[in-house]
């Protein structure tokens, strides 16, 4: 598949990428972070937590955690031991996916503008950004930039006004029910590429398996799904 084409029209208008687990691997090491501490609190990580870890922000898989364990941990200590975990992962082991540097290039030959939109803290998300490459990124949010995380619209509210983009004509690219939940509140087209969890398909949603199915073309066509 040839990536580098000529310039994309003006119907697509921006993508917005979801970070950990679909650009970069770094779903399993929130997982690594998150199974380490419930561990340590006595508990194990079943298929029913998946929906209050995956995609969620460090403070509200803290609550959910606390919760489990009867209060034995306050959520602000758990909250903070999390993040100091899963920076520290992220800092030694953060790779790519197959096919995000890719299309992240192709995007920036087309010119497209890009957003990070994710729920990850700060120094995970320059850290990430530092390994695809600044350039590739017009704009970026992480947790606690805005009022609400996901499942709520309020991240790709923010990048959408930092691109100035109408969200009728921008793409977001997630793997997650709660990012994508977070993007179609917001008014994107989603392309879903699940990690753990199956999403389906559905209206202005296409669902691939990997990054390397997709070029600026198929974005355009998903933006200008009515």
């Amino acid at each position: 598949m040839n990536r580098r084409s000529a310039p994309e029209p003006a119907g697509l208008q921006a993508v917005l990428f979801d970070m950990d687990g679909t650009l970069v691997d770094t779903e399993r090491l929130w997982r690594r972070a998150v199974e380490e501490e419930a561990r340590g609190l006595g508990l194990t990580l079943t298929d029913a937590d998946l929906a209050f870890v995956l995609g969620r922000a460090i403070g509200a898989c803290a609550e959910h955690l606390s919760a489990r364990a009867a209060g034995r941990a306050r959520p602000e200590r758990l909250a903070d031991s999390l993040e100091r975990r899963f920076t520290e992962l992220v800092e030694g082991r953060v790779e790519p996916l197959p096919g995000a540097r890719e299309l992240l290039a192709a995007l920036r030959a087309a010119g497209v503008p890009t957003a990070l939109v994710s729920a990850s803290p700060r120094p995970v998300v320059d850290t990430v950004l530092d390994v695809l490459g600044r350039r590739n990124f017009t704009t970026s949010v992480a947790e606690g930039e805005t009022p609400r995380t996901k499942p709520f619209p309020d991240p790709y509210r923010a990048a959408l006004a930092g691109l100035g983009a109408d969200p009728a004509r921008c793409v977001a690219v997630e793997d997650t029910p709660t990012g994508v939940a977070s993007a179609e509140a917001a008014g994107c087209a989603v392309l879903a590429v699940p990690s753990y969890v199956p999403l389906p398909p559905a209206p202005r949603r296409k669902v691939v398996r990997t990054l390397l199915e997709v070029d600026p073309a198929l974005l355009r066509r998903l933006a200008a799904v009515p």
